[in-house]
């Protein structure tokens, strides 16, 4: 039964925005926090004890602290308080380590030695190389529907062996340049050699160790004093499960917990600089976009993608469909993260020019149909926006609103312009899941074997610059011509009690610093 203090176990807190693309669409950075503004304002050194209650959207009794299964904010939360990965995000979305304390790769990319640093779970017993392979062997189950088993996809685990009891070479099936991305998959967490029950007792390697649990309602962990990354300031631990927004918001106002993830831009401008709670802007956590076809008509001309490109009105977008909790988008994916190429000009509404693009390619007075849905916060609001800005180059959208059940799945193939979102993600991954020919979630079916081959071309350049080089090739084809047209990139807010300190305010949605409760204290 639902827990009386939070009523209301509704909505799903998805990890993944996009729905059909299940590799973290909102996902973990970096390593220690500086707090927000308003935190950082009152300073003072890390204080140790008591007890912070998170509250976070759930999904009710079927819930499992199996970190393998993680497909919620709230799973995800719970996991890394509990264990730990090879390595995790930072907030530019690059690989940093973690369990693993170093990382080589042979000349040709194929093979990478990766070496553990000490660390032991919660029974007391060393991490090694036989518990990685393990909970590696375990993601990959073709039998099991576990979320990180895309992300290894690349690794020959049958090949793959233990050097060392801290030290394991990956051999892989082809050269992975970003390999350390691998390490870092969400999902992607190691558990000890032959654990299978985690509701129970689950022992990990993470900063907190199991209390109690109660599926849709309440898990308890208490700090684990021998973590490798040093001690937790809290004693304890709670995440409670309050799945309306309202009831996170009047739960921390009430001073029944002290973090409420997830909250709106209205609840957020109503709350702000009003000294009850603080708000917290995690900047850059969704990348906001209107997804075009470019294998069918009117799409499959690049001058007509290049005319709705100048048809938007970013700012526009952004201060109505986001209420301003965020910042505008230049149609590429990643802005801030690793490899992003910011020296592209950044584009504007330009009617004339994009009224003639739609002359040349004989498209006047063209017409095309809208796919939106309430699956996600803003969509409806920048479908209705974009109507009345394509209007003024002489273009009908006609806006039809789909199933939340069904949006994602159903807008993956069909139709031939979407409303789109994606959280946070290396830039390289975006590409390879979205962008190459055989890519599961291709959803602007974007298909180019010479667009492939550069991306073969990045994976095994092992220098670094000469890397960033080619993705700065890729990126310029797609700000010419691709059928990604982001608009804007989304706050992800937060809210938390005055006493709360550490939350770190630079870490989207997804990198390690975000929902990290090992560097918050309570002041």
């Amino acid at each position: 039964m639902p827990d009386e203090r939070f009523p209301g176990l509704r909505r799903r807190g998805f990890l993944t925005a996009t729905g059909a693309a299940t590799l973290g669409a909102l996902a973990l950075t970096g390593c220690g926090g500086s707090g927000n503004k308003g935190q950082d304002d009152k300073g003072g050194t890390p204080k140790r004890g008591g007890r912070l209650r998170a509250a976070f959207a759930g999904g009710g009794a079927g819930e499992t602290l199996d970190p393998h299964l993680s497909n919620l904010f709230v799973d995800v939360a719970r996991a890394k308080a509990l264990f730990d990965k090879l390595a995790d995000y930072g907030a530019d979305l690059s690989a940093r380590p973690r369990l693993a304390a170093k990382w080589e790769s042979n000349k040709t990319l194929d093979r990478w030695r990766v070496t553990l640093r000490e660390a032991t779970f919660h029974d007391g017993k060393p991490v090694t190389a036989q518990d990685v392979l393990y909970s590696y062997r375990r993601i990959a189950d073709p039998k099991k529907a576990f979320r990180a088993k895309a992300s290894l996809e690349p690794i020959d685990l049958d090949a793959s062996r233990a050097t060392g009891r801290r030290s394991i070479e990956f051999v892989l099936k082809r050269p992975t340049a970003e390999f350390p991305n691998v390490l870092a998959a969400f999902g992607a967490y190691i558990v000890p050699e032959h654990a299978s029950d985690f509701d129970k007792k689950p022992i990990g390697s993470g900063p907190f160790r199991f209390v109690s649990f109660a599926p849709g309602r309440s898990a308890v962990f208490r700090r684990y004093d021998d973590y490798w990354d040093g001690a937790p300031h809290l004693d304890e631990l709670e995440f409670v499960v309050a799945n309306e927004e309202s009831a996170r918001v009047n739960a921390l106002l009430g001073g029944q917990v002290e973090y409420a993830h997830e909250l709106n831009p209205t609840t957020a401008r109503a709350h702000e600089g009003k000294g009850q709670i603080e708000i917290v802007r995690l900047r850059n956590s969704a990348m906001q976009a209107f997804c075009m076809k470019t294998d069918r008509p009117p799409f499959d001309d690049k001058r007509v993608r290049q005319a709705f490109f100048l048809i938007t009105d970013r700012k526009e977008l952004v201060d109505g469909a986001l209420s301003g909790a965020g910042e505008i988008g230049n149609d590429l994916f990643g802005k801030g993260y690793e490899y992003y190429a910011d020296s592209l000009p950044q584009r504007h509404q330009d009617l004339d020019k994009a009224r003639a693009l739609l002359k040349q390619a004989g498209a006047e007075k063209l017409k095309v149909t809208l796919d939106t849905s309430a699956v996600a916060a803003g969509f409806t609001e920048a479908a209705g926006i974009f109507r009345d800005q394509a209007a003024k180059a002489g273009v009908t959208l006609d806006v039809k609103m789909g199933s939340k059940d069904s949006y994602w799945s159903d807008t993956l193939d069909n139709g031939t312009l979407c409303c789109y979102r994606s959280g946070a993600m290396p830039i390289d991954a975006h590409i390879s899941q979205r962008l190459l020919t055989d890519s599961a979630t291709n959803a602007t079916k974007w298909k180019h074997k010479d667009f492939d081959a550069l991306y073969q071309q990045a994976q095994s350049t092992r220098d670094k610059t000469e890397r960033a080089a080619v993705y700065a090739r890729m990126q310029h084809r797609l700000y010419a011509e691709g059928g990604f047209l982001i608009w804007g990139f989304a706050d992800w807010i937060l809210g938390t009690a005055r006493k709360v300190r550490g939350v770190e305010a630079k870490a989207p949605a997804n990198s390690l610093d975000w929902a990290r409760f090992d560097k918050v204290w309570l002041a």
